[in-house]
């Protein structure tokens, strides 16, 4: 599968498509009527950060407690049943007077939630598509939700000024309900991947055999750390030019963009696996530059070209995949899904950190530094272990070892 035209023509990648568009809108444009809310009730930058952020911390929660569902519910019961949710928790946070602890403990639950949501999204695209038609169709996703993120931001700026912060929330939720109806509608019925009932000690024994590979540990790894670590970079776009990290997120947007579209749509085949330790030292390398503190136009191109090496993790999921059985897809995509986020704001914290004892400038090198360090260490450990194979069964043909 090589074309958007084939693609979009797939059965169920449509409403599919549909459902995750209109669920990042509404995820976006309630996070910024939250953290308005909140930063206007509380004077606070941390917790108005938090109140639009922490879901995605939360998200190891669930990854590491209720994954087992992702693989043993029925996928459109599952997406249908968690976008009615997240429209009525969004409609209760619109309520006046909703005590700060009431707001976080439900920040908390949609997190744990959100978790399992992307378990199930990205197995079920695993089996709407043929294996060859992922690295496309993921792709796609990744440019909707870049799109629906700018969108939603713009849009929820808009409103917030016209309706308020909390009737923003309340169209937010109806976003939210008009996903649920076509995942109900749309989608087909299809029986869970996996038998059994889900629970904590399944979520831990399928965990754990997940992490018992190395080669796929080696992957899960390069998926979360050095792109975290990245992300740790951009979080610094505000202090590092106040008056346009507008621009530089902007930018950024659009070389992730371009990245995602030539990986997803003209890497061939046999280019895929060794292109992705490429794309994860472009990822980190421009970020070297900005300790000498750059002027404007070239920062705003080095961000661009620094985020087109976002497309190693789709050439890394195609990787993982490979490595998976079909049966533990959900949950070994909601794994890699929740520890990404989770790394983020991980990520996000420490380079804050080291921006207040150094610069914003200084920061960002650093967690280049680390990043670049990280690949190369695990592009080295897959090389070694992958030599004992070799000497035994000659040269693989095609495929870096991750």
């Amino acid at each position: 599968m090589r074309t958007y035209r084939e693609l979009f023509r797939t059965p169920q990648f449509g409403p599919l498509f549909a459902t995750s568009a209109v669920q990042v809108a509404g995820s976006t444009m309630s996070g910024l009527a939250l953290g308005t809310l909140v930063y206007a009730a509380t004077d606070s930058p941390l917790l108005a950060a938090l109140s639009m952020f922490g879901s995605s911390l939360a998200q190891v929660i669930g990854a590491t407690v209720l994954m087992s569902a992702a693989d043993r519910l029925p996928p459109r019961a599952a997406m249908t049943g968690m976008a009615l949710a997240f429209g009525l928790a969004t409609a209760v946070l619109a309520v006046p007077g909703l005590p700060l602890p009431a707001v976080f403990a439900i920040i908390l639950i949609e997190g744990v939630v959100a978790a399992v949501g992307g378990g199930v999204r990205y197995g079920l695209l695993n089996e709407v598509l043929p294996k060859d038609g992922y690295l496309l169709g993921r792709s796609v996703l990744n440019m909707c939700v870049g799109l629906m993120q700018i969108g939603g931001f713009a849009l929820g700026g808009l409103l917030v000024t016209m309706l308020s912060a909390r009737g923003t929330l309340l169209v937010a939720a109806a976003l939210y309900l008009i996903g649920a109806a076509v995942a109900r509608f749309g989608l087909a019925r299809r029986p869970p991947r996996a038998a059994g009932r889900p629970s904590v000690a399944q979520t831990w024994r399928t965990n754990a055999v997940l992490w018992s590979s190395g080669p796929r540990r080696r992957v899960y790894l390069l998926l979360w750390v050095p792109n975290g670590l990245i992300v740790g970079c951009e979080s610094l776009f505000v202090p590092y030019a106040p008056e346009h990290a507008g621009l530089l997120f902007a930018f950024a947007a659009l070389g992730m963009l371009v990245g995602d579209t030539v990986a997803g749509r003209f890497i061939a085949q046999r280019w895929r696996g060794r292109l992705a330790m490429p794309m994860q030292l472009l990822l980190a390398a421009p970020y070297l530059i900005f300790a000498a503190r750059p002027a404007l136009p070239v920062a705003f191109a080095l961000a661009a070209l620094a985020s087109v090496g976002f497309s190693a993790s789709l050439l890394l999921q195609e990787r993982l995949m490979a490595l998976t059985p079909n049966e533990i897809t959900g949950q070994a995509l909601g794994l890699h899904s929740s520890g990404m986020l989770t790394m983020q704001g991980v990520a996000a914290a420490l380079a804050g950190a080291i921006a207040q004892r150094t610069s914003p400038g200084t920061a960002m090198t650093v967690m280049a530094t680390a990043s670049l360090a990280v690949t190369l260490a695990l592009a080295s450990a897959g090389r070694r272990a992958a030599e004992p194979v070799e000497k035994a069964t000659g040269p693989r043909q095609g495929v870096t070892a991750t």
